[in-house]
């Protein structure tokens, strides 16, 4: 009888393995979601990273002086200087 005990205790015990490893908390599947979602993550944390670094950019451009005032005004709203000639050329 106890030839027979050892291996089906091992049997169960690899059984349990392998069903933690395939269905269970931690599990192959569970992992493999696991890093997509890291690796979409890492995608969005990079993108927002970049705007942050062109908002910066673009405050410190604010800070530091007028012409960055300027060529917004010009290019968003259309503005011209006093005495100044607008053409603007249709493509």
């Amino acid at each position: 009888m106890g030839n027979r005990l050892i291996p089906a205790v091992l049997f169960a015990l690899f059984a349990i393995v392998q069903v933690q490893l395939w269905w269970g908390q931690g599990s192959l599947p569970h992992v493999h979601l696991l890093r997509q979602e890291l690796d979409q993550q890492k995608l969005a944390n990079e993108e927002a990273r970049r705007k942050m670094e062109q908002l910066s950019a673009e405050v410190t451009d604010l800070k530091q002086g007028l012409n960055m005032v300027e060529e917004r005004a010009r290019n968003e709203l259309g503005m011209v200087k006093t005495n100044e000639i607008f053409v603007q050329v249709a493509k």
